[in-house]
């Protein structure tokens, strides 16, 4: 199991649509393993495959925020069925657009249909912080960064901001 490198807006590579996975092998459960070691190390509690350079429909999860009580979720190909109508408001974040945060309104409950570590076909409620990551990770699957739900002018300060940020890094 590795870290690897999480991509970071401006990047056209975060804007890719992911390919869905043809079958759940050993080379999909060892890049879960790796996204997950990623997340942890971030830290965060969602990573989408993209975000790491592998533009497959894959996510892995832990809302636990528990060091000692690690529940990690993993979706592959992941599809909403059904979105409330009733919408909530949560401060995301993002690994790929670091230090920055803002308050999206999105449905508060979801249904997603997925394939689990293992390739079995699955169906998850989702509410809450679940189902807000559940949304923003399968954003991530369509190109899509949470700072696209935000006004034009607020959104273009960030990448303004992260695009100043990259430049004064120094890639060894």
């Amino acid at each position: 199991m590795a870290v690897k490198q999480i991509l970071t807006e401006p990047n056209k590579f975060l804007r890719q649509i992911s390919k869905p996975v043809e079958k759940v092998g050993d080379e999909e459960r060892k890049l879960m393993d790796d996204m997950l070691d990623t997340m942890y190390a971030a830290p965060g509690i969602g990573l989408a495959a993209i975000q790491i350079g592998i533009p497959k429909r894959i996510i892995v999860m832990d809302i636990s925020r528990d060091e000692n009580k690690k529940e990690p979720l993993y979706f592959v190909n992941p599809v909403i069925k059904n979105k409330n109508e009733n919408k909530s408001r949560y401060e995301e974040g993002c690994l790929s657009v670091p230090d920055q945060f803002a308050e999206i309104e999105r449905p508060k409950t979801c249904e997603v249909e997925y394939l689990d570590y293992y390739g079995k076909k699955q169906i998850l409620k989702a509410e809450g912080l679940l189902a807000t990551c559940i949304q923003h990770e399968i954003d991530h699957l369509e190109g899509i960064l949470f700072i696209d739900y935000l006004s034009k002018l607020k959104k273009s300060m960030i990448i303004k901001k992260l695009s100043k940020f990259k430049s004064k890094r120094i890639i060894v």
